[in-house]
């Protein structure tokens, strides 16, 4: 929340194995320490592998309140912002895809956290039927970083040694490759073969008895 800085990572489904797979990932490519964990309410957050990880790392461990689905708004806003604005809707489930998002994620990540200046709602104030809001200076998440008082010497100096290596003009077109690649792939997929409907014409197999008005239990044939 006080920095904004932001790691994406997509995985094959919501098994924890997955899930913590993909957690120490995004810790190890932080550039400062997590501090704490605040989870959704899904047992592949809620389990006694990540809770004893977390434990032995002595990272803070809390979740949202169940049944409020917007308790974890500071992460879910990126949702649109830094997810669907880039792969859009499309449903990806192939490993070549999983491979592709995650390429994508590493390079939005350099874009997002150091050429992308966020603003933070400092105030709202109605007047009648208006609301105003007051925001503050846009910085990036990389900015607010730097300048945060808690943050210690070597993270800086890391995040400010990565910045200098940043080509924004680059990243943006390897970006715009990996989206426009990963949207051919998943356009031509075949959709499921529709199945042919069901012929619903009941044929007596006894005419002569059906002419005849015979009511006994004769056997039918669905064709």
């Amino acid at each position: 929340i006080a920095t904004g800085w932001t790691v994406n990572r997509s995985v094959r489904n919501k098994a924890a194995k997955w899930v913590f797979e993909a957690l120490e990932y995004v810790t190890e490519v932080f550039p400062f320490p997590i501090l704490g964990i605040d989870s959704d309410n899904g047992t592949e957050f809620i389990n006694d592998h990540l809770f004893r990880y977390c434990t032995e790392q002595q990272i803070t461990f809390t979740r949202s309140r169940p049944g409020n689905k917007n308790d974890g708004a500071h992460v879910e806003q990126k949702n649109w912002a830094r997810v669907r604005e880039l792969v859009g809707y499309l449903r990806y489930d192939t490993l070549g895809e999983l491979e592709l998002l995650n390429q994508i994620w590493d390079l939005d990540r350099v874009f997002t956290n150091y050429l992308l200046p966020q603003q933070k709602l400092l105030s709202k104030t109605r007047h009648g039927a208006r609301m105003v809001k007051k925001h503050d200076h846009a910085q990036t998440p990389h900015q607010r970083a730097v300048t945060d008082p808690t943050l210690r010497k070597m993270p800086i100096i890391r995040m400010n040694a990565e910045f200098k290596n940043v080509h924004p003009a680059a990243l943006s077109r390897q970006i715009l490759q990996l989206t426009k690649q990963l949207q051919t792939i998943a356009t031509a997929k075949k959709p499921a073969p529709v199945k042919p409907p069901v012929n619903t014409t009941w044929n007596h197999p006894h005419p002569e008895a059906a002419r005849r008005g015979n009511d006994s239990p004769l056997p039918e044939v669905l064709t």
